[in-house]
């Protein structure tokens, strides 16, 4: 199986890149695209940029050009739960947009207009793996919210949270989750 990792900044995918065994480079879009084996995995790996439209567009990419048949989204995000503490790793179990709002033509807040669904869950596998490769470390599971916001005010948090029930938010997972579900990739 070939898995695409998706990171939107550079400090995201680095690491991984350099520790692939790298075979080959492609440009495409303004992007690159490493592809090459990571711990005995066929991968590629690319940095995105910020923002759900780029992550989409990486993501497509990824499906329709490389014939990935999974996405791992990986990078930094802010907590939104109380129980969170930097550093903790948090695995999605599903993703959502929270900035969708068609709600004025009767679409509850978050669900995405004429494709009646809001929630994209992720591949179980994915999860078990991502769980037996992590020491050390506070893990928790549960849904990540998507915006095209860095939110930093704490009553938009609160707002968030208690709204979208997110452990945590940030800029790409719930694009590259819907990009992934209308193509039938694994995320």
């Amino acid at each position: 199986m070939k898995i695409g990792i998706i990171g939107a900044m550079d400090a995201e995918v680095k690491n991984l890149i350099n520790q692939m065994d790298e075979s080959k480079r492609t440009s495409r879009a303004n992007l690159t695209f490493y592809e090459g084996t990571l711990e005995n995995q066929t991968v590629v790996v690319v940095k995105s940029g910020i923002g759900k439209v780029n992550a989409a567009m990486c993501a497509q990419i990824l499906i329709d050009v490389f014939e990935v048949e999974g996405i791992i989204n990986t990078g930094v995000a802010g907590a939104l739960s109380p129980k969170l503490e930097v550093g903790d790793i948090v695995l999605a179990s599903e993703v959502m947009q929270h900035d969708i709002d068609a709600s004025i033509f009767g679409d509850p807040r978050g669900e995405i207009p004429g494709l009646k669904q809001s929630i994209f869950p992720t591949a179980p596998q994915f999860l078990d793996a991502c769980n037996r490769r992590i020491d050390g470390s506070a893990i928790y599971c549960g849904r990540i919210i998507t915006g095209d916001q860095a939110v930093g005010d704490s009553r938009l948090k609160e707002f968030l949270y208690s709204t979208f029930n997110g452990l945590c938010v940030e800029m790409e997972g719930g694009a590259i989750g819907q990009v992934c579900y209308l193509n039938d990739v694994k995320f």
